[in-house]
């Protein structure tokens, strides 16, 4: 029998493990799940090594993990009847951060790109988390084909110990003596978490471990086991999305969802993908069939939930999906993916980057199959997340086609519409596509700004709604076809000029438009015009506005400074109608009258004030306008 051989680690070890405990996790949880995975590892290499070797599956095909608490000792155990490790591995695996000391370990840390995640094998990152609740670890392990077993203790002081051991079968036992058991926690790190409760252990084994594929056990030493009574995993290791699809029943995907959301609505879509080869994932996305309460809040849960071999690292994984589809939920299981020292932050890499691409792609692909095959389906979904999946024109330039494509928008004419619907049913010799902004369609519709379009027999896409007004200006036009703005004051509407036709010459002549250039010019009116001129787009209304330079719809300036930011610099133009009854009848005024217009600033007012309203906009003065509509009605 051999003694015990009490190993000294460099002076800085207990500095590095300081360092490891108190700086590197932010969460003391992360002790269970990562002694879980070292035991699931194990009993994974012990199934590779029995394989390879040409041995007994059986080994490895009755592997199980079980966590065992004691009050009365406080203490807990995570044990497993994998591969084991020998005295030269326990000294390799479990010695590395001390042995290597505290400048090595910092400057592995620098050096390794992007947070390699290879760090945590390398450095024994996951079992020192067990640091964070014990003051002492005890590791008992028998290496599979060996006849000797050893016994590895350590207090995190800078020194441990092994002797040989008693364990009867491979695998390893991993005991942790509680920092303070059965005193009342004093330790900031661990919080008030009783971790000798089942209850506590099995919330925690839920929440990292569910899917490990091996069954995980929860004891307790003051337990009485009936007689022929047989234990029951914690874990449901029901990871579905390593199954075939054609294994899994439609009621165990929705089952999953309402595991995995909380919610009790079946989704509207389930998106099932497997990606093979230099990066292979697993992914089992949803459409939930209603947004959630937080989908427009900043600091909401946005992002699926994240996987590496089955055990769960973090919740709404912002890195692997765009912003603009974070109404997506599920999970993204990968084989290996850069982590933080701590495996609580995902580091940004090509790789992370290569499974964003490929979960966008494959997310757009399934709605561009849903709005083709299921239509009402897809205005289902588009009525719920439309303005978040347009916020995607903006933000995600290589996919702006195919997200444009999927958008839908009301049409004056046709309703509910496509931009490729609309491009397919333009006119003959149309090139643009028409829209008008700044308020509901059903607004929208009765705007004057569409009288010349409706009598031509032309569709403008109504758009209702503030973030239409953002994309647009990012995406100029659509596969050739430009955008152009119904409000636009240097519009040409296809199809020929209209509004007025020799009506317009005699306003021109009667010197109407300079007259009121001028009484404009000196008054205050509460908006600023900088240009007055007849209308081609105006039917059967006296007066709109229009914008020069880049069209801003009132309702987005107002926006704009309930967000405290500075809107372009606003250029209206009063556009009058040269056909209608109230200006020609001014326009006879001021020929009659060209030194006194007498009250031409009252019909001036008269007509900037209805410009407004049919805008959807207030007037500035309300008391001032309805002033001047008692006079002029006085008359």
């Amino acid at each position: 029998m051999q003694d015990a051989v009490k190993m000294e680690f460099q002076s800085e070890a207990k500095q590095v493990l300081e360092l490891m405990i108190h700086s590197v996790y932010s969460n003391p949880d992360i002790f269970l799940r990562e002694l879980i995975s070292n035991a699931s590892d194990a009993l994974d290499k012990l199934r590779i090594e029995s394989l390879s070797s040409g041995g007994e599956e059986e080994p490895a095909s009755a592997g199980r993990i079980s966590v065992r608490a004691d009050r009365e000792a406080g203490t807990v155990t995570v044990s497993d009847n994998g591969i084991g490790m020998s005295r030269d591995e326990l000294v390799s695996y479990l010695g590395t951060i001390a042995r290597s000391g505290t400048k090595e370990f910092i400057r592995a840390m620098r050096e390794a790109p992007r947070g390699d995640g290879d760090m945590i094998g390398q450095f024994g990152v996951g079992f020192y988390s067990s640091f964070i609740v014990a003051d002492r670890v005890t590791v008992s392990t028998r290496r599979h084909g060996s006849g000797e077993s050893w016994l590895w203790d350590s207090s995190g002081d800078g020194t441990y110990t092994i002797e040989p051991g008693n364990r009867a079968e491979s695998g390893t036992d991993v005991t942790l003596h509680l920092r303070g058991a059965g005193e009342p926690d004093e330790d900031e790190r661990t919080g008030s978490k009783d971790y000798l409760s089942k209850w506590a252990l099995r919330e925690i084994i839920k929440k990292y471990s569910d899917f490990v594929s091996h069954p995980i056990y929860l004891e307790d030493a003051g337990d009485k086991k009936e007689d022929g009574e047989k234990p029951e995993p914690v874990n449901s290791m029901k990871a579905l999305w390593v199954r075939p699809e054609s294994s899994v029943s439609e009621d165990e995907y929705r089952e999953f969802y309402k595991h995995v959301t909380h919610d009790w609505e079946d989704p509207m879509e389930r998106i099932a993908y497997r990606a093979e080869g230099t990066n292979e994932f697993h992914a089992l996305l949803y459409i939930p069939s209603r947004p959630p309460f937080d989908l427009y809040y900043r600091e909401g849960a946005h992002g699926v939930q994240l996987y590496i071999r089955r055990v769960f690292i973090m919740n709404d994984c912002k890195e692997l999906i765009p912003e603009y589809l974070r109404f997506v939920r599920g999970v993204v299981d990968s084989e290996d993916l850069p982590l933080n020292v701590s495996r609580e932050i995902l580091q940004q890499d090509r790789q992370t980057a290569m499974i964003k691409r490929s979960l966008t792609r494959k997310v757009l692909d399934t709605l561009k199959r849903m709005k083709q095959e299921r239509p009402e389906d897809y205005a289902k979904f588009w009525d719920k997340f439309g303005p978040v999946l347009k916020e995607g024109i903006v933000s995600d330039a290589k996919n702006r086609e195919a997200i444009m494509s999927l958008c839908l928008f009301h049409g004056s004419k046709s309703g509910r519409t496509s931009l490729d619907a609309y491009a397919a049913a333009m006119r003959d010799g149309q090139r643009s596509i028409y829209y008008l902004s700044g308020g509901a369609p059903s607004a929208l519709t009765e705007s004057p700004k569409l009288e010349a379009f409706s009598e031509r027999g032309l569709d403008v896409l109504l758009l209702g709604e503030p973030v239409d007004e953002i994309w647009i200006a990012a995406a100029p036009e659509f596969e050739g076809h430009p955008f152009v703005s119904a409000s636009s004051a240097d519009i040409e509407i296809e199809g020929g000029p209209g509004g007025g036709g020799p009506e317009a010459k005699k306003i021109e002549e009667s010197g109407l438009v300079s007259s009121l250039k001028n009484v404009i010019a000196g008054m205050d009116l509460g908006v600023k015009i900088e240009d007055v001129r007849l209308s081609s787009r105006l039917v059967d209304s006296p007066a709109t506005f229009v914008q020069k330079g880049e069209p801003i719809s009132p309702q987005m300036r107002n926006f704009f400074k309930a967000m405290g930011q500075e809107a372009p610099p606003e250029r209206r133009v009063l556009e009058i109608n040269p056909a209608h009854p109230l200006v020609r009848r001014m326009a006879s005024h001021a020929e009659e009258h060209p030194d006194d217009p007498g009250g031409l600033g009252e019909w001036a007012a008269l007509l900037a004030g209805l410009a407004s309203i049919t805008d959807g906009e207030a007037v500035p003065n309300g008391k001032s306008f309805a002033r001047t509509i008692e006079k002029l009605l006085s008359r």
